[in-house]
Order: structure tokens, then C-alpha cells, then sequence
């Protein structure tokens, strides 16, 4: 039994110990591998477990012993589903080991950014005090109004934070989830997300990414924003026009950025769309590390392993998405 393991700069030795344990080859490669170099990997591979590198028809075609692929991890968006289906090979994500541990990294940035955190430190780091002057002003969240672009767990987990927790008021944007189950988590559902926009001083992404949601804060909707409003985004990096949202920050048209994701990742200091964002004291740029906790780590790797085993056994592998392109496969797969 053979597995190739893809994006080995991510940390995951419980995973690679527990293949190796139960007698599997395990072969791991860096993240940007060649496609070239990707196929003949996987020409001899029973299981291939990814995170960020593209899965394309051709990698999946070239595996012929190939029995599932496992993400570890949640998105989905750079395999190609469809050419795993043509050929019967399940794939299966780990959809529920970092909802909490997301939306903690989300509220987390929200708040430094609030209170100035990286600025006030950066300044102490560099003259050894400062004082209290009307420059380092920060701004509570109590009373003050998040909105929330999508309003799955991971958003209902911030709406309980935010709302639960520092009494702010929670709007949410998202046309998949009614009116009863938002205001079940304590979220006012507003139709229109221009509106919403206009009444936020906080906004935090968290939905998917599709053809729907890709670029849908643009240039409009960023113009829509309060000029002192604070921008997080934990999802993906293409739900926002990232060159738009560079023309808006250097602009001094927000009054703060948060980003956990970007369109091109890893990000660079130079030649990238972000690039000019580096060294802002009201941007923070975090390199896709908010579900990064030893918990939340412990349940991916946990939770990865037992997809791994299902697959190893010859059983059908537990599929937990609820992401209708998970849900499409009929081959190999139980749904829970």
C-alpha cells in the first residue's frame, strides 16, 4: 500500500506516523510540485492525501491504483471532483476539526485590529513606551455592528462570540440559511449585502467559494464599506477582488484589514497583487494559520486517519460535507 502525501511544509507527523504504522509507503512532496512530477508519483499510489495542490484530471487519471483522495483539510476547490467521479474514486474532506478554532482566529484579528494591537506593540517594540495619545485611540466592540458574508458554523460560531460575548449587534448576509435559523443564532438576516455593508463597522467573511461567491465583495461593495469599517476574511481569498481591496486600503477608504487567505498562496512581499499591503499598521496579513492550534491539529489528523483507514480496509469511506459536490458521489462513499 502506497500514499502520497502532497504539501509536506504543513506539519502533520501524527498523519505520516499513523500511515507508516499501519505498513503504508508513504511519499510526500512539496508544495508547487510539478503536475509532471505529481502524475508519476500517483502512477503507483492506492491513496493520495492533499491540502492546497491541485488534483487535475490528468493526476487522477494517471493513478491507476488510486482508491480515494483525502483532503486534510476543508475546501475542496482544487480537486477536479468531476474526473474523480468518472473513474469512481471517492473524495473526502475533514470538514469539522477547525469550525471553532476559525472563527476564535477570525474574532481574534478583528479585535487586535480594534484595539490596535500590532500598531501600539510595533511602536513599544521600537521606542520602549508610549503614551496615551489621542493617535493611539482604539475602538470597543461593544455596541458596535458585525456583519457576516455567509452564516454556516463557522459564522453562527463568531455571531455567538460577538453577540454572547461583547454585545455587539450581528448582521448576516447569506442566502442559503433562512430568517429562523439565523435569529436562532442570534443573527439579523439582511437580503441585500450592499445594505448590509453600509451598516457594518466590522465585517467577517465565511462562506464558500464558487462561482457565486467568487469576487463577491468587488469594488462596489468595498465602496459601500464605512471608511473606519474593519475587513476579515478567514474563507478564500478570491470571495474579494484583491486588487480592488489594495486600491481601497492604500486609499485610506477602511478603517482596517484582517486576512488569513489569499488568491496566490504562499504570499510574497514582492511581485504579488498584496504585495503593496506589507507593513501597514492597519493590515494584518496571516500566512492561512487560523486553524493552527495543537486541538485542532489533533482533530484533523485524528479524523484524516480514519478516512484513510476506511479507505485502506476497502470500505466505504464517512463523508461528512454537507457540500453538494461531496454529496453528488455514489461511488464509495457514506454519507453521514
Amino acid at each position: 500500500m502506497k500514499a502520497v502525501r502532497t504539501d509536506a511544509e504543513i506539519d502533520c507527523t501524527g498523519i505520516d506516523a499513523g500511515l507508516r504504522a499501519l505498513g503504508v509507503e508513504l511519499v510526500t512532496l512539496p508544495d508547487g510540485i510539478a503536475e509532471d512530477e505529481l502524475v508519476e508519483a500517483v502512477a503507483d499510489a492506492d491513496l493520495l492525501l492533499m491540502c492546497y495542490t491541485p488534483i487535475t484530471a490528468r493526476v487522477i487519471d494517471a493513478a491507476i491504483r488510486l482508491r480515494g483522495i483525502v483532503k486534510y483539510g476543508v475546501g475542496i476547490d482544487a480537486i477536479d471532483i468531476q474526473a474523480a467521479m468518472r473513474r469512481a474514486i471517492p473524495v473526502v474532506n475533514v470538514p469539522e476539526y477547525a469550525e471553532e478554532t476559525v472563527a476564535e482566529g477570525a474574532f481574534a484579528m478583528m479585535i487586535a485590529l480594534a484595539r490596535r494591537l500590532p500598531e501600539i506593540s510595533g511602536a513599544v517594540r521600537e521606542h520602549g513606551w508610549i503614551w496615551p495619545e489621542q493617535g493611539w485611540l482604539g475602538r470597543d466592540l461593544a455596541q458596535a455592528t458585525l456583519g457576516l458574508v455567509g452564516v454556516g458554523k463557522i459564522g453562527r460560531s463568531m455571531a455567538r462570540m460577538a453577540g454572547q460575548g461583547f454585545r455587539m449587534r450581528v448582521l448576516g448576509y447569506d442566502p442559503h440559511v433562512d430568517e429562523a435559523k439565523m435569529r436562532g443564532a442570534g443573527v439579523e438576516k439582511i437580503g441585500d449585502l450592499n445594505a448590509m455593508l453600509r451598516q457594518c463597522d466590522f465585517v467577517s467573511l465565511h462562506c464558500v467559494l464558487n462561482a457565486e461567491t467568487h469576487h463577491l465583495l468587488g469594488a462596489g461593495e468595498l465602496a459601500c464599506l464605512k471608511p473606519s469599517a474593519i475587513l476579515v476574511n478567514v474563507s478564500r481569498g478570491a470571495l474579494i477582488d484583491e486588487a480592488a481591496l489594495v486600491d481601497t486600503v492604500l486609499a485610506n477608504r477602511l478603517g482596517g484589514v484582517a486576512l488569513d487567505v489569499f488568491c496566490d498562496e504562499p504570499l510574497r512581499k514582492e511581485g504579488h497583487v498584496m504585495s503593496p499591503l506589507y507593513g501597514r499598521d492597519d493590515v494584518i496579513l496571516f500566512p492561512h494559520l487560523t486553524f493552527f492550534t495543537h486541538e485542532a491539529m489533533r482533530r484533523l489528523e485524528e479524523d484524516t486517519l480514519a478516512r484513510c483507514l476506511e479507505l485502506i480496509e476497502g470500505r466505504p469511506v464517512t463523508v461528512r460535507s454537507h457540500d453538494p459536490r461531496l454529496r453528488a458521489q455514489t461511488s464509495g462513499v457514506v454519507f453521514s
